[in-house]
């Protein structure tokens, strides 16, 4: 009787499902970094160039021997820019409290009001957005021109208060709100004002949030209208002093000082607001 030993079964071991997954993501990550390399080099550039002492090669031919902080003192002296800059802050501000103001109180009442009429109110007002700025600059210009409007910040801000795209966000975020609260103020004997003010207001400020930093930066970055409204050199924003600077000669690091400047407050906003942009766009995914 011949006894056989039997060599026990080697157990394959598999890899965790995590690390198996993490294997075949590394080419997503390398797509990743390649595209964040790709889209912040402008701006790097920007800045090295701005950085650069006036006068001596910089990139793109060649790296700079050193960086100084002269092309930006020049320009933050000199008035022009100080005036562009204040009047932009000034038509973006203003634009943004109003639209924010006139959108909420819009959308609560296109929301949370009945009346005969509101839904065909409401998509006549959203099919604006159909319409492209561009057919509406010219009777616009027309129209604000014949009030005494241009060169002026009124003829600058009140045209671009209307906003269809910010009602209709408004009135979305406030539909979903419960009807249960609005009833028990009511019953309270809340005012209408009383109820936006405490209600509507608190409840709404991520949609707010975001509202803003959009407002915000479509001001601050527009360039078409104030070309048309802003025609004299105290009434330029800094997009159309940009512009202006450009076809005036200026040097390449006066260019790039003044747009890494002019950068500045929109990173600010972002990284003040970044926060309530980013759960709004998760909850607009989740419903």
């Amino acid at each position: 009787m011949t006894l056989t030993a039997t060599r026990p079964a080697t157990a394959v071991v598999k890899p965790p499902v995590r690390a198996r997954r993490g294997s075949f993501r590394w080419p997503l990550w390398v797509l990743l970094a390649l595209a964040s390399v790709i889209t912040v080099s402008p701006f790097f550039v920007m800045f090295v160039v701005a950085l650069s002492p006036p006068g001596e090669p910089t990139l793109p031919a060649r790296w700079p021997e050193s960086l100084s902080l002269d092309t930006i003192v020049d320009l933050l002296s000199s008035s022009g820019f100080a005036g562009w800059t204040v009047n932009t802050v000034i038509y973006a501000l203003v634009s943004v409290v109003i639209t924010l103001l006139t959108a909420s109180m819009a959308g609560y009442a296109f929301a949370k009001k009945r009346f005969p009429g509101r839904d065909t109110m409401m998509w006549a007002f959203l099919a604006t957005l159909m319409v492209p700025s561009q057919a509406t600059l010219i009777p616009m210009f027309v129209l604000v021109s014949g009030l005494g409007g241009v060169d002026t910040f009124w003829g600058l801000i009140v045209p671009t208060l209307a906003n269809s795209q910010a009602v209709f966000l408004m009135r979305q975020f406030i539909r979903d709100l419960p009807d249960e609260l609005f009833e028990a103020a009511k019953v309270d004997g809340a005012s209408e004002w009383r109820v936006y003010w405490q209600i509507v207001i608190p409840l709404t400020r991520p949609i707010l949030a975001t509202l803003g930093v959009f407002v915000f930066l479509w001001h601050w970055n527009d360039f078409l209208w104030p070309l048309v409204m802003a025609q004299s050199d105290e009434m330029r924003t800094l997009t159309v002093g940009l512009a202006s600077m450009r076809t005036e000669g200026s040097s390449l690091a006066v260019l790039m000082a003044s747009a890494a400047l002019s950068v500045l407050p929109c990173l600010l906003v972002f990284a003040l607001l970044q926060r309530y942009l980013v759960n709004s766009i998760a909850m607009t995914g989740l419903k």
